[in-house]
């Protein structure tokens, strides 16, 4: 059985919720985890770093001396990669560096770290975060009676622009669908909070599958 702590719409601590994981892993695979890692980070590259080869760098094509007779090296353009200002040898050029992860590795990824955010209490659930005008300072409030230090995740059932609005100026504070989810946006925030639709719809439990105990 996992517990997770249970807060009202306003922020007031109300009890926690008990459910039970059927298919989850009994402890989180830490390498597997790293290696997600680093492929979320591998496919953020935009892969846009280039230099100029010689024979893209601006300058004439005329030989700047003859070959002989003057008793120094010769050259035969000015563009050479070994002139100041020439062109660059073996130099970085625009690539693509997307790796297509599979849908299983993403899959399993994700209830590890789920299951390492449970171990670690640093799961929140909340009633619902649905401000009736999209005001910053409401829903700032709200989070700091809930008091989460550190980065967080709010993932919500579904898109709710208010709320979008309301949270896109706080700081250390990011909002996400409970159905884009993915093992790297939780690893890299410290606490989740989840309202109480996007926590039924991602750990897919009904209504008999958890209860909801007060203190």
């Amino acid at each position: 059985m996992y517990k997770v702590d249970f807060f009202s719409a306003v922020g007031e601590k109300q009890g926690y919720i008990e459910f039970k994981l059927d298919n989850f892993p009994e402890k989180p695979n830490k390498k597997l985890l790293h290696q997600l890692v680093i492929l979320y980070e591998r496919n953020k590259r935009s892969g846009n770093a280039s230099t100029k080869t010689r024979g893209e760098v601006e300058g004439a094509t005329k030989k700047p001396w003859r070959q002989k007779g003057l008793g120094r090296a010769r050259v035969g353009t000015i563009r050479s990669p070994i002139w100041r200002h020439g062109g660059i040898v073996f130099g970085p050029r625009p690539r693509n560096f997307y790796v297509k992860i599979p849908v299983k590795m993403k899959r399993s990824g994700l209830k590890h770290a789920l299951l390492g955010k449970l171990n670690d209490n640093e799961i929140k659930v909340i009633e619902n975060l649905n401000p009736e005008t999209p005001k910053t300072k409401v829903v700032n409030g709200i989070l700091k009676k809930v008091n989460l230090p550190g980065k967080l995740l709010i993932c919500t059932g579904g898109l709710d622009k208010k709320l979008l609005l309301s949270v896109r100026n706080l700081p250390k504070v990011s909002l996400i669908c409970c159905n884009e989810v993915n093992s790297y946006e939780l690893l890299r925030h410290k606490y989740c909070l989840f309202t109480m639709e996007g926590f039924e719809k991602l750990f897919h439990l009904g209504k008999d599958e958890f209860t909801v105990k007060k203190n």
